[in-house]
């Protein structure tokens, strides 16, 4: 009997539970039996997998101070996603577990949702999909609870996601417009409400009103009870109000999150203590104590994650109070202490950057402002200027570089030879103490490590201990830093040994070193051999005169880059004297002397008066002398200008005049030598060259401009035809004459020589009656071969066979007779012979019958 109650109670049982798995029946045991498996199941384990993929993104998220933050701290990438490819597996399992909840769990009868948990599966499904950036599918989310659940309790959370998502959507002026309905027309809890108006305060920072911002960040700090979230809240309003220009309501926003201390990340806190220290203008009465809180921030312990940012702001006083020295020291140790940010790294190089060329450090200077645009976004503005000045820093490095080693070589060579002798001889002597010391170092190392292997007996009782508890590892060790690194006190930057003992070896060595570092690997003993120097020192007169010709052009490019690229009058007009006072070259002489005057008159010197007589008496035939007596009469004659006789030259240059655009631009050059149209004279006689003389001596011209104007637009194309266009014109093989229709392009070329200019001319227009006459699609060209030899030439033809009957047809034709000698050739071998000028080669290799 007892087992018969016992069936017939599970059987009860069993059909109770089948009958409560169903959706489809509105009964209390269905409702309640999917409300709680959608709750505590499915729901349960969907919110923890959306947890952990909020946490991570938190802990991987990196705010900018400087830029506005933004109020939800969550990085997206910019781009609106549609499907769940390579997406967060947490949310991706969050969206999942949503979906399985309303698939199985939803009680949708007649119209209406009985399971009370549904919503919340709804919602936590577009939260999902917001934070994993599928913005629209999320829309889609908050809208179906908006639109079916018209008594839930989620309905003013679902409009808030919605209006982030919107925000998001960069719909700020529809999610403001919703969000004032919801303020009005609904109850909102505190929480919520914070949220709502903060979201409302990023909307209107998205379109540019700080001020209304800050209003709503206000009241929603008032109404969360999130530090964290107060935190964020008051250090925006802090960069509003900075923003906005008013820096004592920034510095009250600031003092509220310092408030918070520990409350809210430390990070807002130490972001605030600095904006605030910006904010504050140091005076003779307020600069102890500010140095003396910035001092607090660098040793308080907790502060360490945030040393690279203090250690800036630290450097930022020093430099205001121009302690060069302390603060390039904390620019350096902001860098070692940097936590991968990059606009903070890019600060910190730019102003060792600047502070080294201020100081004429130029190499360091280039290095610092490369490591800047490593740190920089491409294409920005920031990023061009930067590049703009690197570009121009390394061509003062080059034109520097040649300058000290033309100096160092040419005052070597000038020394009597005992002087020479005297010395290499202390070069060497120097090198030798320097290895000496060094071995003995090495030696003194070993031996301090035996003595204090002995002293700890061998090490056999310290066996298998830790390294700080094993007194033969300690020993050791100690003594191989004492040897390596000396005795260093317990300093920051310990490393850093005094310097001066570098530079007096660098000073030592400096001539020496520009002198030996073009000579390749130096051998062992060849370093300290007296005979390896003087051996190589040149003893030519020719190339001394080659080297100072070098260092006056170098000087000369110099002083033309401190005045018009870097403002530096001083160092420019030092250049350009150096060129004077050095026998330079005439082309050298008068441009020096003008670009003087300029720089004269720029800074006042009374000099410029000489420089100006000196000009028109011993260059008064120029056109810079023209300029010095009568400006207007020269600015007025426009005709006669450089860039009048430049387009002059650029006409006869398209119209095949070749000789005369070279002769043309040589006078030219001359004439205006130093002015800066000089490079476009020389890039169109470069070209000019290259049409009638062929490859070799285009490679010479083009090679002449990139090297003598390389910091000029013309010079650098120079140097890329050189580098990217004269490879592709070299080959001088010609392809194979054979035909295939449709892949190839021929021409038909008629040689004349260029004293039957006039036959030629009456050639083309018969040529170009016939094309019409037979309407064939091809084009008559004159194209200018040498000094002596012209074609016309009928181009477009798509095969050899086609090409050949045009010419027969031409030769046999009774309206035309055209019985000039002519050739078929392939396109590609038409350029290589114009390119090369070998057409005996070419008629050598594939035009003369083969026996």
């Amino acid at each position: 009997m007892n087992l018969r109650k016992k069936l017939i109670l599970f059987g009860i049982l069993g059909t109770l539970l089948f009958n409560a798995c169903s959706t489809k029946k509105d009964a209390f045991i269905n409702r309640n039996w999917h409300a709680l498996n959608t709750k505590y199941n499915t729901l349960y384990n969907g919110n923890i997998a959306f947890e952990e993929g909020r946490n991570s993104l938190n802990d991987t998220y990196q705010d900018d101070y400087f830029e506005i933050l933004p109020v939800e701290r969550l990085k997206v990438s910019g781009e609106v996603k549609l499907d769940s490819e390579d997406n967060n597996p947490n949310f991706l399992k969050a969206e999942e577990k949503a979906t399985k909840a309303i698939q199985r769990h939803s009680m949708d009868i007649r119209d209406e949702e009985r399971n009370p948990q549904t919503d919340e599966a709804f919602l936590l499904l577009g939260k999902a999909r917001y934070f994993d950036e599928r913005y629209i599918p999320a829309l889609e989310s908050f809208n179906y609870i908006l639109n079916k659940y018209t008594e839930s309790d989620k309905l003013n959370e679902a409009n808030i996601w919605r209006e982030k998502v919107n925000i998001r959507l960069d719909n700020d002026d529809l999610a403001i417009k919703n969000l004032k309905r919801l303020f009005k027309f609904e109850q909102l809890k505190d929480e919520e409400y914070a949220d709502a108006r903060a979201m409302m305060a990023q909307a209107y920072i998205n379109l540019n009103v700080p001020d209304t911002a800050v209003q709503n960040l206000k009241i929603a700090s008032h109404y969360t009870k999130k530090n964290p979230e107060q935190g964020r809240y008051y250090f925006i309003i802090g960069q509003l109000y900075d923003q906005l220009g008013y820096k004592d309501s920034a510095n009250y926003a600031f003092d509220k999150v310092i408030e918070l201390n520990r409350k809210s990340p430390r990070v807002y806190m130490i972001n605030a203590e600095i904006q605030k220290l910006k904010n504050t203008k140091i005076t003779a009465e307020n600069r102890e104590v500010i140095l003396e809180y910035l001092t607090n921030l660098e040793e308080n312990r907790e502060n360490r994650p945030f040393l690279d940012k203090i250690f800036r702001q630290i450097a930022e006083f020093h430099l205001e109070q121009e302690s060069d020295s302390l603060a390039i020291n904390y620019f350096n140790k902001s860098l070692r202490a940097s936590q991968n940010i990059p606009k903070l790294n890019a600060l910190n190089y730019e102003n060792l950057a600047e502070y080294n060329f201020d100081e004429s450090s130029y190499k360091a200077a280039g290095a610092y402002y490369d490591s800047v645009l490593t740190n920089l976004v491409e294409n920005t503005k920031k990023y061009r200027s930067i590049k703009k000045k690197l570009d121009n820093l390394e061509d003062v490095i080059k034109y520097e570089d040649i300058v000290q080693y033309a100096d160092s070589v040419i005052t070597l060579y000038q020394m009597p030879k005992e002087e020479q002798l005297a010395y290499f001889g202390k070069y060497i002597e120097d090198l030798q103490k320097a290895k000496e010391a060094a071995q003995k170092k090495e030696k003194d190392r070993i031996t301090d490590g035996f003595l204090a292997f002995n002293k700890s007996k061998g090490g056999k009782e310290n066996k298998g201990k830790f390294y700080f508890y094993n007194i033969t590892s300690l020993g050791y060790g100690q003594n191989d830093f004492k040897n390596t690194w000396g005795n260093r006190e317990l300093t920051d930057d310990w490393r850093w040994s005094d310097k001066s003992l570098i530079a007096s070896r660098d000073d030592i060595a400096l001539n020496t070193e520009a002198l030996t570092d073009t000579l390749g690997l130096v051998g062992e003993d060849e370093q300290f051999s007296l005979d390896f120097y003087m051996n190589r020192l040149p003893t030519d007169v020719v190339v001394i005169d080659s080297l100072k010709t070098e260092r006056n052009f170098a000087n000369y490019q110099l002083g033309l880059i401190y005045k018009e690229k870097f403002n530096e009058f001083i160092l420019a007009a030092g250049k350009l004297e150096d060129v004077l006072d050095s026998n330079a070259e005439e082309r050298l002489i008068l441009p020096s002397k003008y670009n003087l005057y300029k720089i004269y008159e720029e800074v006042g010197s009374p000099l410029k008066n000489s420089m100006k007589a000196d000009i028109i008496a011993n260059h008064g035939d120029s056109r810079y002398a023209e300029i010095l007596l009568n400006p207007q009469a020269v600015l007025a004659d426009d005709s006669n200008s450089p860039e009048k006789r430049y387009e002059a030259l650029y006409k006869q240059y398209k119209d095949q005049h070749y000789l005369q655009v070279i002769t043309g631009a040589e006078e030219n050059i001359n004439r205006y030598t130093g002015d800066p149209i000089v490079p476009k004279f020389e890039m169109l006689k470069a070209n000019a060259i290259g049409r009638l003389q062929g490859f070799e001596p285009f490679k010479e011209a083009l090679n002449y401009v990139a090297l003598t104007y390389p910091n000029n637009p013309e010079g650098k194309k120079a140097e890329q035809m050189v580098a990217e266009q004269l490879p592709k014109l070299e080959p001088k093989e010609f392809s194979p004459e054979t035909d295939s229709k449709g892949t190839s392009n021929w021409k038909v070329v008629f040689p004349f020589k260029r004293s039957n200019t006039e036959k030629a001319l009456k050639l083309m227009e018969l040529l170009e009656k016939s094309i019409e006459d037979l309407r064939y699609k091809n084009i008559v060209s004159r194209d200018i071969y040498t000094l002596e030899d012209q074609f016309v030439v009928v181009h477009g033809f798509k095969s050899k066979n086609f090409a050949l009957g045009y010419a027969e047809l031409l030769k046999n034709n009774k309206d035309y007779r055209v019985a000039d000698e002519n050739f078929v050739i392939l396109s590609d071998n038409y350029k290589i012979i114009q390119v090369h000028k070998n057409i005996i080669e070419y008629r050598n290799t594939l035009l003369t019958p083969k026996p």
